[in-house]
């Protein structure tokens, strides 16, 4: 496979955005809008993610990124806390050998427009790569990077303060693709919960951190000569990722295991307006 949840944009001409850390409430972020899919992540302790909404890729294949781990669907690598909490853990099963989770919601949801976020702490450490994206549900007919690729949370461990908001298409995918850092004033994204989120309309990719927009990506705004391909539905994918091109890999101060918390994930519909 080839498409990733990784390569961001880099050496951005404008610096990034520097956030505070704001907690917004979720009624407040969506008071326009209608939840039209979630998951609150409640169920007994060691339980499996819900699957009516979510499977699992597998296998080790480095994803296009020459990552590390393999992916599997034990309840080591992932499992609800009992507390409402998606856990996703990263395990050195031997020496320079690891395991994790990547979850999808492939053919069981997808959309097209609104807004999508997830509140999740993140991890942190070289070589840990926690990930919130979407792929185009076409992907399998039009493959990628044709079928569309929005990246609405990346990190790389070795920046604990810094995410990146991307889009991948034909034409400006990988190294090329449209990104954006944006930076906490102080702090460490691992340290809280914080809401990332996308507002999504038929031309415009907006990127948001704790209800701060620092990133937008518009049709009008893309290199000349390359489509706009965020027209048609999407799915979600959460991920923990180990090693690989843009993160590097793990070294001596890389402590295992790692955990990725997610608290919910919402998709909302603008309402249409009186």
């Amino acid at each position: 496979m080839k498409w990733r949840a990784g390569f961001s944009w880099r050496g951005a001409s404008a610096p990034p955005l520097v956030l505070c850390a704001i907690a917004l409430s979720p009624l407040a972020i969506a008071q326009d809008r209608q939840l039209i899919w979630s998951d609150e992540f409640n169920g007994a302790p060691g339980s499996p993610p819900d699957p009516a909404k979510w499977v699992y890729d597998l296998g080790g294949r480095g994803w296009g990124n020459h990552e590390l781990e393999v992916y599997t669907d034990s309840r080591a690598n992932s499992h609800l806390d009992g507390r409402g909490h998606l856990v996703i853990r990263a395990l050195e099963a031997t020496p320079g050998q690891f395991t994790s989770a990547r979850l999808k919601t492939q053919g069981k949801f997808d959309f097209a427009y609104g807004r999508a976020e997830a509140r999740i702490r993140i991890p942190y450490g070289q070589g840990i790569w926690p990930a919130f994206w979407m792929l185009g549900a076409d992907v399998k007919s039009r493959g990628w990077p044709d079928c569309g690729e929005i990246d609405i949370m990346e990190n790389i461990g070795r920046e604990p303060d810094i995410v990146h908001g991307t889009v991948h298409g034909p034409g400006y995918s990988g190294k090329k693709a449209i990104g954006k850092p944006s930076q906490l004033s102080s702090g460490r994204f691992a340290d809280e919960y914080h809401i990332y989120a996308v507002e999504w309309t038929p031309d415009r990719v907006e990127f948001q951190v704790d209800g701060q927009t620092y990133h937008t990506v518009t049709s009008a705004s893309l290199p000349v000569g390359t489509r706009w391909v965020y027209d048609h539905a999407f799915f979600l994918i959460l991920n923990l990722a180990i090693g690989g091109s843009w993160p590097g890999n793990p070294d001596q101060t890389t402590k295992f295991p790692q955990t990725m918390l997610i608290d919910y994930v919402r998709v909302y519909r603008q309402e249409a307006a009186p």
